[in-house]
Parts: structure tokens; sequence; C-alpha cells
């Protein structure tokens, strides 16, 4: 049995109804003074409330039928998340003079658009992820470069036949390209790029705070504002002890504030632990967290949830062909181990001792294995 269906089956033996207890006592007792005297255990008939035709066994607990399954099994990790978005940025201003312009919190800059303004002249946001650190001009080369070509094509200012996307040299092409979109934004068509002029980031921007104030000066190397992605993600703050059990790949289903469901995969499994909690350092009310990023199937579906709390469940194991029983179907034996009591078209009862696989704690069921139990067969649980 893997680690995953040992804890399970612990959880799962404390969940066994003490209304039966009786009834496996009974069942023991049986058993054993039959064996004593050579009789055959499997024939003994009990009926549903715990009485037999041939002997008797008192149980007060009402009991009811349901059938053995055959199919697939999923083991869950369910846990409280957030929405939020990927990737946070801090915008470093590099332009010397005035601020004029600045985007609200909540505005989304796309490539090519104005970030914000100094001196009346636009800082654009272009999209790449090595920042901008140096002017750009005709006969130099480089990732900035590349980033510039590819963004220049993106933007429609130069076909991919006029000017190579992949290309990382600064040639007339580009420089051509340059002039045009120094033209789309009302600045001197000079062809070259000025380091004030522009900032790269890896995404569009979604500005979360802005620290640049209109009419303050503007110095270089100061941050104007911060900003994340627009791509939103799931994140989980995951007890440490559950870590292992929780992989890059696994499939999730994120319950949203109205209890409507979306489907997402985890992406990112952090590896360091964050120890929270009133007892931090004495050990005492201390929790240990990793950050496990869930990525969304459909991120239109949170609508313009942000900061919203959710329930996300995490497949984290899978069996098929299993045959299934409700978790409350298990009678705890007193020597170990467990069974289910079985009763055929006849109506004979047959304690069967059952091997555990694996658990699916949120809908009760677990996977059996015993000599002679197979789907269709009908097991005793308490009634509901």
């Amino acid at each position: 049995m893997s680690m995953a269906s040992a804890e399970a089956g612990g959880t799962s033996e404390r969940r066994l109804l003490a209304s039966r207890r009786t009834l496996v006592a009974g069942v023991v007792l049986i058993v054993i003074a039959l064996v004593a005297i050579g009789a055959v255990i499997g024939t003994s008939r009990l009926s549903g409330n715990g009485s037999s035709t041939g002997s008797t066994i008192d149980n007060s607990s009402s009991t009811s039928l349901e059938p053995v399954t055959q199919g697939s099994l999923t083991s869950q990790t369910s846990v409280s998340a957030t929405i939020d978005y990927t990737g946070t940025y801090t915008v470093i201003n590099q332009a010397s003079g005035t601020i004029t312009g600045v985007p609200a919190a909540g505005d989304v800059i796309q490539q090519g658009q104005t970030l914000y303004e100094v001196g009346g002249s636009p800082v654009v946001l272009l999209l790449g992820s090595t920042p901008a650190h140096r002017d750009l001009q005709v006969g130099m080369s480089g990732r900035d470069v590349a980033e510039l070509n590819a963004d220049l094509v993106a933007l429609d200012l130069a076909t991919p036949a006029q000017l190579d996307p992949s290309s990382d040299y600064f040639g007339t092409a580009t420089a051509m390209a340059v002039e045009r979109m120094q033209a789309n934004l009302g600045v001197a068509q000079t062809g070259t790029i000025a380091l004030s002029q522009v900032v790269f980031l890896p995404t569009a921007a979604r500005i979360t705070s802005v620290t640049a104030t209109l009419g303050a000066p503007a110095q270089p190397g100061v941050p104007v504002l911060q900003a994340t992605s627009t791509t939103k993600l799931v994140i989980v703050q995951l007890d440490a002890a559950l870590q292992a059990g929780v992989k890059v790949g696994d499939k999730a289903t994120i319950t949203l504030p109205d209890n409507s469901t979306t489907p997402g995969t985890v992406s990112n499994v952090g590896t360091v632990a964050t120890s929270t909690g009133s007892g931090a350092g004495s050990g005492s009310g201390e929790t240990a967290t990793v950050e496990v990023h869930i990525a969304l199937d459909d991120p239109g579906a949170t609508g313009s949830l942000d900061q919203a709390p959710v329930q996300v469940a995490i497949t984290t194991a899978r069996v098929d062909n299993a045959l299934i029983v409700p978790v409350t179907a298990l009678l705890a034996l007193a020597g170990g181990g467990y069974a289910v009591e079985t009763v055929d078209a006849q109506g004979v009862h047959h304690l069967v001792p059952v091997t555990l696989g694996l658990f699916d704690d949120g809908d009760g069921l677990v996977q059996v294995n015993g000599a002679g139990l197979s789907a269709g067969q009908h097991v005793v649980v308490p009634a509901t």
C-alpha cells in the first residue's frame, strides 16, 4: 500500500461508525465458536437487522445495502486558496524631468502602450525578459535588440519579411520600424531607442500601485509603479506535510465563491517551507507551508475575482478498474484488518476479509480487494 493510501486508511478507520461495533464483536465471536466445532462459517444466515434464521446476532443498529462497484477512483487533497495574478514587477524610472502622466491602479497596459510620462514624453511598455539597460542604435546586437525586433514585428511596425523578429541585430530595418513607432507616439523620429524611452516587462502590465506623483521630479533609478501580469492563477499555502503528495501536472478542481467549479492544473510546487502562526520560534501554534500555484484551464471563468478565497481539490492519485465500496461498509476486526459484510441473492450474509487500497475521502469511498468479492454484490452499511 502506498504512503498516501496508508495515511488515508488511518483517517478512514476513525470514521467507522461506533454503532456497528456490537455487530463486529458478535460476528467475530460466532466465527471463533463455529471454527471450534468445525462448522462452515460462510453459511450463517443473517437478516438485514443482524438476526439470522439459523442463529441470532443482536444488533440494534439499522442497516441498508450498497452495491460493490468497479471503476476509477481518485484521491484528493482539499485545501483553501486565493485567486491572484502571476508575476510581480517593479518599474524603475530611467528618465529625468517631471512626472507628467501616471496610470491608475487597476489599469492594464499592453505592448506598445504608454506606462507613464516624463516631461510630456511617453515611456513605452515593450515585452521582454531582459530589462532595458542601454540606449539602442544601429550596429548593436544582443538580447535586448532581439526583444525590440520581436516587439516591432508584433506591433505591425515591420513585416517578418522586412525585419526578422528573431534577429538580435539592430540594422536599418530596425531603425525604420523604430521611426514608425516614434511617429505613432508623437515624438522625434530618431530611429534610436533611448534607455529612458522604454520599459521591458515579460507580459502586459496590470497596475497594482503607483509611487510616482504627478508634478514631482522624475529621478533615474527610482521605482515609479508596481504591476503584475494579466494572467490569473490560484495560490495555495499547502501544509508542508502534504508537499510530497502534490506534484506539477496534478489536476485540480477550483470551487469559486458562487459554488461554481472550474478546472486547473498544478503548475508549481514550492520547495522552501515558511512557518506561520502565533508560536513562531517556540513550535507552538506554528504551521509550515509551501506555496503551490495552480494554473486555471479557463482564466475567464473567474470573472473579475481578485484576491478572492476559493476551495481547491487536488487529485493526487488515481486507480482504474478498482472494486469500490463505501468507507462505512468497512468493519475493523478484533484481530486486526478489515472485512465487509456481503449479502447474496438468497439473503445469506458473508463476512469477507479485505485489503484496502486508495481512499476517496471526498466521496467517502475506498478501494478493496477480497476473495470472492466482485462488482454487483451488495455490502451492509449503516442506514442513513
